[in-house]
């Protein structure tokens, strides 16, 4: 039989050859040089306001230069706890500079798991805002860990000026004074250290450019430790994949950067391009759409649930989306339903790609042109190797013509896991990174993920594909979203639950969606019940997330467990 890897080098679809070299280069030359390539090029659109790579690399300069001389030496950690706005991409690009390693921090994190991070990446000094949502909670970890320093910047210091008067008028509710503390330092005076920080020698490939914490739906977060070569090679492999680099490059960045997807394809990748950012803060569809319109957008990457929402949205109809010439899905399964929804609405090529925070995370995408395969991820990029190993032994390959879990090597793949040496024993094989996700490899050299090696639910004995069941539900016209798991039965072991959403209008029960769902599936798969509910569980990006429905499942049958037990 062909090699896996035989075949995607002779039927490779990408527009570059799949064999590449990827030089060492840092964070810091690549956005140096893309400022000293078109300095008056915009980089950044925030809300109308525009700011040009040679202006932002004013600030980044000024960024380095404050952390030097706040104390920040070589190595030391710098956190964000940023939304999508100008600061963070000063400071992720000054922090580097300064030598330090960045750390990501979600804006939704509570106190609790901020500490959390804080205490285990050691991070010295937080970049913040004067935000209700965020200072308070930065505060809190500022006063109960061995975090040293907050940055605290405003919104209205990068709007346009007639929005920030209006921001400082209308908006007050938003923001929270921020406190005579010597621990505090406002982002403006920061800024006025000067542009000219003291050069620090970087190697590409043993340096650390950023922490970026895992999910977390096993246990606690583990921090991915990213090299400048890792994320400038994702970027540069991500760059290769597109057949037109030199169109017009204007993406709406509305992915959140602190979200490894985000940061690749839309910060480092448009920033490696000298393309502009048009920045929103979070994801609303009415705000996505009106920027859409405004800047002419090019690109649009998302997740499925926010292709969806588009979908949904009153004013979708009357948009103009002829500037859009791809959108790039990750992060969870597209439905082809979406993805075809999608294409016939905006005219736009809506393409499914894949990846880990430990790999940078982009491994395989499918095409921009040519062959697209729905329901696969597409074929490795560029200077990306992937194969199948055993699920149970992952020393050998898998038995003939079955699924496998999928391993990769290349430039992206993470230096290991934060201070866990135990962990990285157990992610890596030699020298080839464990997904954890079970898939298959055609006779393209396309990848199909079959699920993931944790999801898989144990129904006497044999184990089965939630995804599977998934897709059939996703047939039926009334069905919006689906998430399948095991929940506990004392026969079986487990019995596969369904969990779904429903289009608008659509009068059906989860009683007769069994009815109809049940007859499709072989003898293991069948569901024990459907549930239907307004929402279901998301993570941060709005990836559906199963970890809090099994967790509400595990908890309703250890208190049935506990009523059994005292009734009898």
């Amino acid at each position: 039989m062909e090699s896996s890897e035989k075949i995607w080098k002779t039927r490779y679809n990408h527009p570059s050859a799949w064999e590449q070299t990827f030089p060492p280069l840092s964070m810091v030359e690549m956005v140096a040089n893309s400022a000293a390539a078109n300095p008056q090029a915009v980089m950044i659109d925030f809300m109308g306001r525009k700011t040009s790579y040679g202006e932002m690399l004013h600030s980044i300069r000024r960024v380095a230069r404050g952390l030097q001389d706040m104390g920040i030496e070589k190595g030391d950690r710098v956190g964000l706890f940023l939304p999508n706005v100008p600061h963070y991409v000063a400071a992720y690009y000054g922090a580097m500079m300064a030598g330090a390693t960045v750390v990501n921090y979600s804006p939704l994190y509570t106190a609790a798991e901020l500490e959390h991070q804080v205490e285990d990446s050691g991070t010295k000094i937080l970049f913040t805002l004067s935000a209700k949502a965020l200072l308070p909670t930065a505060l809190e970890v500022l006063d109960n860990s061995s975090l040293e320093r907050l940055v605290v910047g405003c919104v209205a210091e990068v709007l346009p000026p007639a929005k920030s008067v209006l921001f400082r008028l209308f908006k007050r509710k938003e923001t929270v004074a921020v406190p005579h503390d010597p621990r505090l330092t406002h982002y403006a005076d920061l800024l006025r250290h000067g542009e000219d920080p003291v050069p620090v020698a970087i190697d590409p490939e043993q340096d650390i450019a950023l922490l970026q914490y895992t999910g977390g739906t096993t246990g606690r977060p583990k921090g991915a430790m990213l090299t400048h070569q890792n994320l400038t090679a994702n970027a540069r492999q991500v760059r290769l994949i597109d057949p037109h680099p030199e169109a017009p490059d204007r993406i709406l960045a509305v992915l959140p950067f602190f979200h490894v997807f985000a940061n690749t394809c839309v910060l480092n990748r448009t920033v490696l391009n000298g393309g502009e950012m048009v920045m929103l803060p979070r994801f609303d569809g009415t705000q996505v759409l009106a920027a859409l319109q405004r800047t002419r957008a090019t690109s649009l990457p998302g997740v499925p649930t926010m292709y969806q929402a588009l979908l949904d949205h009153p004013a979708t109809p009357n948009i103009d989306f002829s500037s859009l010439r791809l959108c790039i899905s990750g992060g969870a399964p597209l439905p082809l339903e979406v993805k075809q929804r999608f294409e016939a609405m905006t005219g736009s090529k809506l393409v499914e790609g894949y990846g880990l925070t430990e790999s940078s995370p982009v491994v395989c995408s499918n095409p921009y042109e040519g062959l697209n395969k729905s329901g696969t991820v597409g074929q490795p990029v560029p200077g990306t190797r992937v194969k199948l190993v055993d699920r149970e032994d992952p020393t050998r390959p898998p038995p003939e013509g079955e699924p496998g879990e999928l391993v990769f090597s290349g430039p992206q793949i993470m230096k290991g896991y934060w201070q866990r040496p135990d962990a990285d024993e157990e992610v890596f094989v030699d020298g080839w990174l464990r997904t954890g996700d079970v898939g298959l490899i055609d006779e393209d050299g396309y990848v199909k993920i079959v699920d993931r090696l944790k999801d898989m639910i144990a129904v006497g004995g044999f184990k089965v594909f939630p995804s599977e069941v998934e897709k059939v539900l996703y047939h039926h016209p009334a069905v919006k979203e689906a998430l399948v798991i095991g929940i506990p039965d004392h026969y079986r072991g487990e019995c596969p639950k369904a969990f779904v959403t429903l289009q608008e209008g659509s009068g059906i029960d989860g009683a007769a969606l069994k009815d109809w769902l049940n007859p499709q599936l072989g003898k293991h798969e069948k569901v024990c019940e459907v549930e239907v509910r307004l929402n279901l569980p998301k993570t941060l990006v709005g990836k559906l997330s199963r970890k809090e429905l099994v967790a509400e499942e595990r908890a309703k049958a250890e208190a049935a467990m506990r009523q059994t037990g005292t009734a009898g």
